[in-house]
């Protein structure tokens, strides 16, 4: 019933999901579905935890802790690019499902363990899901997904930008996004890093680390 939800969704975004056409999904009259579930409120506290499973744990035993966050950040990106509808879900349900708290705990384990006081790992925690959300986010309306579409947009948009009002958005695009081998997708990484480079350096400032 939940992958079924799930696959209303990715069609129609999380207002999609009702009743009626989980059922229909199922091919199920919609009050079968009440043998299952009290409401539709237990298909979304459902399909949160599906995903949240979907994403890989963290493990305090990855050994460097960026190593552990790096990976988990890179298979949340790619879980929340198959389901960008499930960004405004995930952090409203107040009944968290068991995958949910055991993604949390992970999370939570890998910075405690790694060394991070509670309140920098709290920190940690807001600033990297939500540079991990909003990538996803934008990476969703950008109008390009591969490189020939970046050459195509780029393109057109420079085929109409006076380059001696705007000399560095030419820039810009002659000498970074239209360069062969230009990948946009690999901002990603850049921006992780340096996120995670600023939490080490103020996880090395913390009192709690032995020098």
């Amino acid at each position: 019933m939940l992958e079924a939800a799930i696959r209303v969704a990715d069609r129609g975004g999380v207002e999609a999901i009702t009743m009626r056409r989980v059922a229909q999904e199922l091919g199920v009259e919609a009050m079968s579905l009440y043998h299952h579930v009290p409401n539709k409120d237990a298909i979304l506290d459902g399909v949160v935890d599906v995903v949240f499973a979907a994403i890989k744990l963290p493990s305090a035993e990855c050994g460097d802790w960026r190593d552990a966050i790096r990976a988990r950040a890179s298979s949340a990106r790619a879980v929340l690019s198959q389901h960008v509808w499930a960004l405004g879900l995930m952090d409203s349900r107040r009944n968290p499902g068991p995958a949910t708290l055991r993604h949390h705990d992970a999370v939570l384990g890998v910075l405690r363990e790694a060394g991070f006081t509670l309140p920098m790992a709290a920190h940690a925690v807001s600033l990297i899901d939500s540079y991990i959300s909003g990538y996803v986010l934008q990476e969703a309306s950008l109008p390009m997904k591969t490189p020939d579409d970046v050459e195509e947009v780029a393109g057109g948009i420079l085929e109409h930008l006076p380059a001696d009002e705007l000399p560095y958005l030419t820039e810009m695009i002659v000498e970074h996004a239209l360069q062969p081998g230009y990948d946009h997708t690999r901002e990603f990484g850049y921006g992780l890093e340096l996120i995670l480079d600023a939490l080490e350096a103020r996880r090395r400032q913390s009192p709690d680390i032995a020098t």
